[in-house]
């Protein structure tokens, strides 16, 4: 894919808010920083127009507690059209980190991400989506 070059005018308090999200984000430059909030964006509007997206699903929870494996368990069983792989990191004796990997259409990706983080006990819950055409 080859670059195209345009210009932009920006009021100087958005380009240094610009620069402090380079420095932050350890962007090499403002062009990939750009890039990336455009990408960004795309994919956050092919969530709401339910397009198909890949993504991962991470829960942490405290491993002594087995109800809330199965729970996970139970929940995953009706999304097996939309999971591609399942596994679980014993991070120390008391913290599990569950990772989901899917792919499919946005709303159901979101469905299956509000019914595993919103289980009682789970400490943090997060869906990242990309889009996946």
């Amino acid at each position: 894919m080859s670059l195209k070059r345009f210009g932009v005018s920006l009021e100087e308090e958005i380009l240094e808010s610009l620069d402090q999200y380079v420095i932050d984000n350890g962007f090499s430059n403002r062009s990939q920083a750009i890039r990336f909030l455009i990408e960004k964006n795309v994919a956050e509007r092919k969530w709401q127009c339910n397009n198909v997206v890949a993504g991962t699903i991470i829960v942490m929870y405290d491993r002594n507690r087995k109800e809330i494996s199965s729970r996970i368990a139970t929940i995953q069983q009706s999304y097996t059209d939309v999971i591609l792989s399942s596994s679980q990191f014993y991070l120390n004796q008391n913290f599990c980190l569950h990772q989901v990997t899917v792919t499919g259409t946005a709303f159901r990706l979101t469905e299956l991400s509000d019914k595993l983080t919103t289980i009682k006990g789970i400490k943090h819950g997060k869906l990242v989506m990309s889009r996946a055409d």
